[in-house]
C-alpha cells in the first residue's frame, strides 16, 4: 500500500468514527430527553398527590414532592434534594421549552445545549416572549456548539426580555446566598453571590488593604537595612560607609532576601503574597468581626458580634500525637490538614474522646471531660451527619431523633436514637417513609414503594502503629 492509498483508507476510517460518534451522540440525548420526560412525569405526580391534601400548610403539601424525591434519588443513588431539583427543571423544561426537549429527544442537540437555552430563557415568564426566544436560540443551536449558543441565548433573553435589566436585578437579588464547596487537601472555596457592585466592592476593599499591608512591610524591610547597614558600618569609622542605595535595596519582588539573611532573628516580615493576605482579611473580618448594622443588640447580649462560629473536628488520638498525619475530619464531611486539627483541639474548650474498634472502626464508647448528656455525646461521635442515605448535613445542625417514636413507646436509649436532619426528620414522620434501626448503629429504610435502604454509621479512620512505633498511649 503506497501512501496515497493509506492516507485514503485512514480518512475513511475516521469519516466512519465520526459517523459512530453522532449516531452515539443522538442516541445519548434522546436518553436524556426520554429521562427529562420521567423526571417531569414523576414531578406531575407528585402535584397530583399535593392536590388531595387538604391542608394550606406548605410544609404538609410539600411532603409528596420530598417523598418522591427521597424514592427517586435512592434509586441512583442521587441526594434527595438534588433530585428534587433535577424534578423541578424537568417540569419546566417540559412545560416552558417544550420545542428543545424534543429536540434533543431527537438527537438534534446535546444536553449542554439545552443547559445554555434554559439558564438564557429561564428568566424570561412572559409566555409569548419566551416561545420567541426559544425558536430563535434552537435555530442557532441545531448549528454550532453549546459555548456559543449559551453567548447566543443571553443575547437572546436581554432582547426579548419584556423587564427591564432593573425589574431583572431586583428579582436576581432575592437569590443573593452563601454556600461553601469542600476541594482536596484540607482546602474549601467559599463562595458568595452577590450584586455585582457589591461584589466587587469587597474584592476593591480588600486589595487596597492587602497593598497598604505591603506597603507598610516594605518600608519596615527598608528601615531594617538601613539599621544593618548603619551598624555594620559604625565600627570602620569610615566617613560615608553606609549604603546611600540601601532604601531602593530591598523590593517588594526580593522581600525573602532580608528575613532570611539571618541578620536579625527577632525581625519578621510578610512573606505573603495579594492574593493570600486579601483571603486573611476576608476570613479575619468574617470570623471576628461584627455588622454595622445590628438589629439582635437589644435582644442578645453581644449582638450578632458575639457569636463565634463552630466546627466538629474528629481527630484520632495518633494524628494529636504526630504517629500519624491524616484522618481528621470536619464534620465527617471534609478532611483537615493535622496542624489546623491540632491547633482546634488545644484551643477548644472541651472534646470527647472516642474510643473505636480497631478493626471496624465502630465507635464502642465515649468520654468528656466536661459536663454533657452522655447519649448525645455518643451520638455526634457515632453519627458525623444526618442518617438518611446521601444526606451530609453536619450532625451539629441535625435532631436526635427517637427511631421507634417516643410517642409511640420507643425508649431514649442509644439503640433507638440517630441523627436526622431536619428535612429527613420530617420525611419520616409526615410520609410513608419508614426506618428501623438495626445493631450497629445500621438503619433500615423503606421507602413508599417497599424498596429497602441501608445506611451504615460511617467507618472511622484507624492508623495501627508500625512494629518499629511506639503507641503513642
Amino acid at each position: 500500500m503506497d501512501d496515497a492509498e493509506r492516507d485514503r483508507v485512514e480518512a475513511q476510517r475516521a469519516g466512519a468514527l465520526a459517523d459512530e460518534l453522532r449516531r452515539l451522540h443522538a442516541e445519548e440525548a434522546a436518553l436524556h430527553g426520554r429521562k427529562l420526560r420521567l423526571l417531569a412525569d414523576a414531578f406531575a405526580l407528585a402535584e397530583t398527590q399535593q392536590a388531595r391534601i387538604p391542608s394550606a400548610r406548605t410544609k404538609e403539601r410539600d411532603m409528596p414532592l420530598r417523598a418522591l424525591a427521597a424514592e427517586l434519588g435512592l434509586a441512583v443513588k442521587v441526594n434527595d434534594r438534588t433530585m428534587q431539583s433535577h424534578m423541578w427543571d424537568a417540569h419546566r423544561l417540559t412545560t416552558s421549552f417544550a420545542a428543545t426537549v424534543t429536540a434533543l429527544e431527537e438527537g438534534r442537540i446535546s444536553r449542554a445545549h439545552v443547559t445554555a437555552i434554559f439558564d438564557g430563557g429561564g428568566a424570561i415568564d412572559e409566555p409569548t416572549a419566551r416561545a420567541e426566544f426559544e425558536r430563535a436560540v434552537l435555530e442557532y443551536a441545531e448549528t454550532t456548539t453549546p459555548a456559543r449558543t449559551r453567548a447566543y441565548a443571553r443575547q437572546q433573553a436581554d432582547i426579548r426580555n419584556p423587564l427591564t435589566l432593573q425589574e431583572r436585578h431586583d428579582l436576581a437579588v432575592q437569590g443573593r446566598r452563601i454556600w461553601v464547596t469542600d476541594l482536596d487537601d484540607g482546602m474549601s472555596l467559599l463562595n458568595q453571590l452577590l450584586p455585582t457592585a457589591l461584589a466587587h466592592g469587597i474584592l476593591d476593599r480588600t486589595t487596597r488593604q492587602a497593598k497598604l499591608i505591603k506597603r507598610v512591610d516594605t518600608a519596615r524591610r527598608r528601615a531594617f537595612r538601613m539599621t544593618q547597614d548603619s551598624t555594620d558600618a559604625a565600627p570602620t569609622g569610615t566617613p560615608g560607609s553606609s549604603s546611600e542605595t540601601a532604601p531602593d535595596s530591598c523590593s517588594e519582588t526580593a522581600s525573602g532576601s532580608v528575613a532570611d539573611s539571618g541578620l536579625d532573628e527577632a525581625a519578621w516580615f510578610d512573606q505573603r503574597t495579594i492574593d493570600q493576605v486579601r483571603a486573611d482579611l476576608v476570613a479575619d473580618m468574617l470570623l471576628t468581626g461584627a455588622p454595622v448594622i445590628d438589629p439582635t443588640l437589644d435582644a442578645a447580649p453581644g449582638g450578632l458580634g458575639a457569636i463565634r462560629a463552630t466546627v466538629q473536628i474528629t481527630v484520632p488520638v495518633t494524628t494529636l500525637t504526630g504517629v500519624t498525619s491524616g484522618g481528621a475530619e470536619l464534620d465527617g464531611v471534609a478532611p483537615v490538614d493535622p496542624a489546623t486539627a491540632r491547633r482546634l483541639a488545644g484551643d477548644a474548650p472541651g472534646w470527647d474522646r472516642v474510643m473505636t474498634d480497631p478493626v471496624t472502626g465502630m465507635v464502642l464508647a465515649v468520654d468528656r471531660y466536661q459536663p454533657s448528656t452522655a447519649q448525645q455525646r455518643y451520638l455526634r461521635a457515632r453519627d458525623p451527619h444526618c442518617r438518611f442515605p446521601g444526606c451530609r448535613r453536619p450532625a451539629r445542625l441535625c435532631d436526635d431523633d427517637h427511631t421507634h417514636d417516643h410517642a409511640r413507646g420507643g425508649p431514649t436509649d442509644i439503640r433507638n436514637l440517630a441523627c436526622l436532619c431536619r428535612r429527613h426528620h420530617t420525611l419520616k414522620h409526615s410520609t410513608d417513609w419508614t426506618v428501623r434501626q438495626l445493631a450497629g448503629g445500621v438503619l433500615e429504610w423503606t421507602s413508599p414503594a417497599g424498596r429497602p435502604y441501608l445506611d451504615h454509621p460511617p467507618r472511622r479512620v484507624v492508623f495501627v502503629p508500625g512494629d518499629e512505633t511506639a503507641a503513642p498511649f
